[in-house]
This record gives C-alpha cells, sequence and structure tokens, in this order.
C-alpha cells in the first residue's frame, strides 16, 4: 500500500522533501480489528505542528492524519457489527480512560505516537468504527473526527449551547471554529466570528453567522461588544494569547468561555479580576469520548449537518494541503484523497 511519510521536521517550504510517498505492507488486524480501505483522509492543525515539530513525542518516520472515511476491506473473525463494503469513520482515539470528565495520562490520538490516516489501509478496533451517516457523502464523513468531536463536546458536553444563545466564535476558518459555527447555527444560536480575513468573515455570514469582526482592527473586541448589542454569553475560543483577554472583555456577567487551544500563545497580564467579578465560567476541553463522538454522529444525522469543505488534495500533492493550512487560507476541512 502507498503512505505518506513525514522523515524529518521543518519549514511548510520544506514539505515536498520532507514528506514522501512510500510504499508499504498492508497492515495486519487482530480477531477484534477491521482492516479499512481509506477513501479519504483530511488535515487538522496538529498534523501541521507535528510538521513543524512543534508538538511533543515527535518520532521518525510517522504517518500523519487523525481522521478519515473508508470502506470495511477484511474483518476479524470476533467483528460482528460490520461487513466487508460497509461505509465507516474511525473514532481516532484510543485509551481515553474512564472518567468522561478527562482524558487518562496514556490518551492517544492516531497519527502520533502511532501511524495515522494518511495511508491507503488502516486497521481499526471495532469499537472505534462508527458507521458512515447516511446523509454524508465520503468525502463529508472524512472531514469529521477530529475537529467535529472537539467542536461539538466544546458546544454540547462541556458547555451547553441552546437555541437564542448568544456565540462568538474566534479564528474562524478553521476546522474545529467552522463545525462550531455549523452546529451553533444548527441548535439556533445567534452566531458572531472573528478573522483575520475580511472573505473568511462574508463567508461565515453566507453559512448564517449573524455578523464578524477582524482581528486586526484594535478595537475589534469592542465592534463584536457593539455588534452583538452587548448579549455575547458564550464563547468558543481555540486561538489564547491577547485574543483569550478581550474575550473575557466581551463576555456577559455569568457567560461561558470554552478554550480547545492557545495558536497565538500564551495568555500574557491575566486579570483575575475580570473572571471573578462578572462570575464567569472559564473551561477547558479535548477532544472527546467515544459517547461524545456517537452523540456527535447522531447530532449529525438529526440536523442532516454537513461539514464545510475547502479543497480536495490527490494523495501526490499533500505537501501542498499543508502548506495551504499553513497559510491559514483555508475555510472549512482540508481533504486528500487516498
Amino acid at each position: 500500500m502507498k503512505a505518506i511519510v513525514l522523515k524529518q521536521t521543518g519549514e511548510p517550504t520544506e514539505l515536498e522533501k520532507n514528506l514522501l510517498i512510500e510504499e508499504r505492507l498492508e497492515p495486519q488486524f487482530s480477531d477484534d480489528e477491521a482492516l479499512i480501505k481509506i477513501k479519504y483522509a483530511a488535515l487538522n492543525h496538529r498534523d501541521l505542528w507535528i510538521t513543524k515539530g512543534l508538538y511533543s513525542g515527535i518520532k521518525f518516520p510517522i504517518v500523519p492524519g487523525s481522521d478519515c472515511s473508508g470502506i470495511v476491506y477484511k474483518t476479524g473473525i470476533n467483528v460482528k457489527e460490520f461487513k466487508e463494503g460497509d461505509e465507516v469513520i474511525v473514532y481516532p482515539v484510543t485509551q481515553w480512560g474512564e472518567s468522561e470528565l478527562y482524558q487518562s495520562k496514556n490518551f492517544r490520538i492516531l497519527g502520533l505516537p502511532d501511524d495515522g490516516t494518511l495511508r491507503e489501509y488502516i486497521s481499526v478496533h471495532k469499537s472505534n468504527i462508527f458507521k458512515k451517516p447516511e446523509n454524508l457523502t465520503m468525502q463529508d464523513a472524512a472531514a469529521i473526527p477530529l475537529a467535529g468531536l472537539t467542536a461539538y463536546r466544546a458546544s454540547f458536553v462541556r458547555n451547553d449551547i441552546m437555541e437564542n444563545d448568544n456565540l462568538f466564535i474566534t479564528g474562524i476558518g478553521g476546522g474545529v471554529s467552522t463545525f462550531a459555527l455549523t452546529f451553533g447555527i444548527n441548535i439556533g444560536a445567534n452566531v458572531y466570528v472573528t478573522s483575520g480575513s475580511d472573505l473568511k468573515i462574508e463567508k461565515a455570514v453566507k453559512y448564517g453567522a449573524k455578523g464578524g469582526v477582524n482581528y486586526k482592527n484594535e478595537n475589534w473586541d469592542s465592534e463584536i461588544i457593539k455588534m452583538s448589542e452587548n448579549s455575547i454569553n458564550n464563547i468558543i475560543d481555540g486561538t489564547g494569547g491577547e485574543t483569550f483577554n478581550k474575550c473575557l472583555n466581551i463576555l456577559n456577567p455569568g457567560g461561558t468561555i470554552i478554550n480547545y487551544g492557545a495558536t497565538t500563545g500564551a495568555v500574557k497580564q491575566l486579570e483575575l479580576r475580570r473572571i471573578f467579578w462578572k462570575q464567569l465560567n472559564v473551561i477547558g476541553t479535548t477532544m472527546g469520548t467515544m459517547k461524545d463522538f456517537r452523540e456527535m454522529i447522531n447530532f449529525i444525522e438529526e440536523k442532516k449537518i454537513k461539514p464545510v469543505i475547502d479543497k480536495v488534495y490527490d494523495m501526490n500533492e499533500a505537501y501542498k494541503a499543508f502548506q495551504r493550512m499553513s497559510n491559514s487560507e483555508q475555510f472549512g476541512k482540508i481533504l486528500i484523497a487516498m
């Protein structure tokens, strides 16, 4: 089989020589596993950080990728839930642990330390395999796992976004933020966004956002407060840094901010007074449990949600897909046809 293999870390401009297609043996599978022929894989920022050497525990060579859709190719003798030819998606987490509240110290995600989904075949334990929702194409399904799960847990497990809530999402255009937008709109929330690109804000409005502001404007937090009529009671943030401080200005007393990342770095000079005096709820979240994943799939089927697909690349152009993400050019999920 063919696999996309990261040989060493480096800058995105070096990916053409660092990210190579290799021939590998078809994976073995146990009695409780199925061998899946991957049709599409999708990128996440986690994959990009790995190529840059900005992720702990990096090893070489490694096959990146956490997301995929595919077709069951062969099954172990104990796999009765699926048959050859079934269209499926994969829950990309192993060893979450016993608590629904947090992951265990042995928590793992496909793509590091274990080889991921940027290959033609993958062996997966039957408990991590889910049938593709009927309303989705194989491309749609590949977009879901990591980003969809993160957004779902942030929206409905660690928080409880409801109809008519006023929700603010930072950094629109990435996979998680775009899923959060889609989920929020489908639940009936009033969604506002921010981006460094006016074009991405226009796209978000096209998909149903009430409005957005460009964070390159110095007083963008004041703009959001005015645009929303000072009504924001929920925030989903994956950027951290100074954005997080501004979010504390935007959020109404008693409101909730869910943070799932820190792409712009640490929060400097955090004013705790704004948290305790406004009685804010500050909650962290990472990925999600198998229960969360199952509920997300049911939610997507019930609401007939279609993920936002940015662009699809052929396998031999994988490095271009990573470069597009590095340049923040995407709106939605970037896919690679396997």
